[in-house]
């Protein structure tokens, strides 16, 4: 949620940005209620300091032991004012904030324009892209053909878009997830074992809500939600409370099953892993001060690129243009994976710096002293990885002419010493 001063001050600030991210939001009805709600506070307050008189007019008349009845009326007619001029502003103020939750975070002036993926400015690359003699098979191909992947009983148990994974594949997956979870907790990071489910207030902490509710899968007979990123869990442990200096910055890392409906992208990468209702993620997230958040999203970046050159998979980097943005980021570094079957790279990690969006939305600010009154801090979170993508890189990416796949070096110790699959 963008600072509402803003709004009332710098309209123009806020139409650029939409602008610049394609969004066609008419502030129109949004700056009309703060201007209205203006008013009814200055209704407000103007009642109540006649209300706050005409009660030291009716305490002096009884002290004085004289007549108070015209007093008490006229008093009791204010105080029916007071409450309606109340119950309108807190109608007003309900409404501006359903509004507000659908502006998207203004973009960083270093985020290049542009209206989709075509316009993201490529960073920097890593790694060698694998050339093959032979003709590579998918991840599909190779996990079906070694028995590690099973696509079509999951589809039989659940539906399309699900995975069973089996044998040194389901090992595999439990390998990527332990060694990224001990590289994080080397870099500082405190790893953190979150509920995967939570509830309507956090997601619309983390600005999932009330805009993507149709992405989400929402549980029956209750409002909970199943977890799209641990990203949800981890930024609203601290969701209404307030952080000393000294806590800062706060690291956390936690695995957690995503959950997705994955909305509109019907015909999509539909098979295989790449887009799936369910996968496996581990997740950074950095709460931090304002004046050092984009430093911390230059190393939130390199800690997610140091677990891709360990794993040995080449990547990239690109800077997400203004409409390639997501809601509630001001910049994003996506760092993709060479996908050989796709020849091109895909996002493993989704690197973002928030500035003080979603902290305004849970309410998580910090002291930097005691004396000092309480700001809000500024939020980030990366993937530190997402298996559905590092999975179809390692098993394409390494494949050997006899259809078997060596394991990345720093995964055997995971792996119980096994350092390759095959049939």
């Amino acid at each position: 949620m963008l600072d509402l001063k803003l709004f009332s001050n710098h309209p123009e600030i806020i139409e650029k940005a939409l602008k610049r991210r394609g969004d066609k939001t008419s502030l129109k009805e949004l700056l009309n209620l703060i201007q209205k709600r203006k008013e009814e506070i200055s209704k407000r307050e103007k009642l109540q300091a006649e209300q706050n008189k005409v009660t030291t007019e009716i305490a002096k008349l009884k002290k004085e032991k004289k007549d108070a009845k015209k007093q008490i009326e006229a008093m009791q007619k204010v105080s029916k004012e007071v409450k309606l001029a109340e119950n309108e502003a807190a109608h007003i103020e309900e409404t501006l904030n359903q509004k507000l939750f659908f502006i998207p975070n203004i973009p960083h002036e270093s985020v290049p324009d542009g209206k989709d993926a075509s316009s993201n400015k490529e960073i920097r690359k890593w790694g060698k892209i694998s050339q093959f003699s032979f003709t590579p098979l998918s991840h599909v191909d190779l996990g079906t053909k070694l028995n590690i992947l099973d696509f079509e009983t999951a589809a039989l148990i659940t539906g399309a878009r699900f995975t069973i994974f089996k044998g040194l594949g389901a090992r595999l997956e439990r390998a990527i997830i332990n060694f990224c979870l001990d590289q994080n907790t080397k870099k500082g990071y405190q790893e953190t074992l979150t509920p995967f489910m939570v509830n309507r207030t956090s997601m619309t902490g983390t600005g999932q809500l009330p805009k993507f509710e149709e992405d989400a899968f929402k549980l029956e007979g209750v409002d909970y939600f199943l977890v799209p990123t641990a990203e949800v869990p981890l930024t609203n442990m601290l969701r209404n409370k307030i952080l000393n200096k000294e806590d800062l910055p706060l690291l956390l890392t936690g695995y957690t099953p995503c959950f997705r409906k994955e909305a509109g992208s019907y015909g999509k990468d539909t098979s295989g892993l790449i887009r799936q209702h369910q996968f496996e993620k581990v997740e950074l997230v950095k709460f931090v001060e304002p004046e050092n958040s984009y430093e911390e999203l230059e190393k939130l970046t390199l800690d997610v690129e140091g677990l891709l050159q360990a794993l040995e998979l080449p990547y990239r980097v690109v800077c997400l243009c203004a409409g390639d943005l997501g809601f509630s980021a001001a910049k994003t570094y996506d760092v993709e994976v060479w996908i050989p079957s796709q020849k091109t790279y895909r996002e493993t990690s989704s690197c973002s710096n928030f500035e003080d969006f979603q902290a305004r939305r849970a309410n998580i600010r910090y002291r930097k002293d005691a004396t000092s009154k309480p700001q809000f801090v500024h939020t980030l979170n990366g993937s530190g990885l997402a298996t559905s993508r590092i999975i179809p890189a390692i098993l394409e990416g390494l494949q050997q002419q006899d259809g078997s796949i060596k394991i990345p070096r720093a995964l055997v110790p995971y792996m119980g010493g096994v350092d390759t699959i095959s049939v």
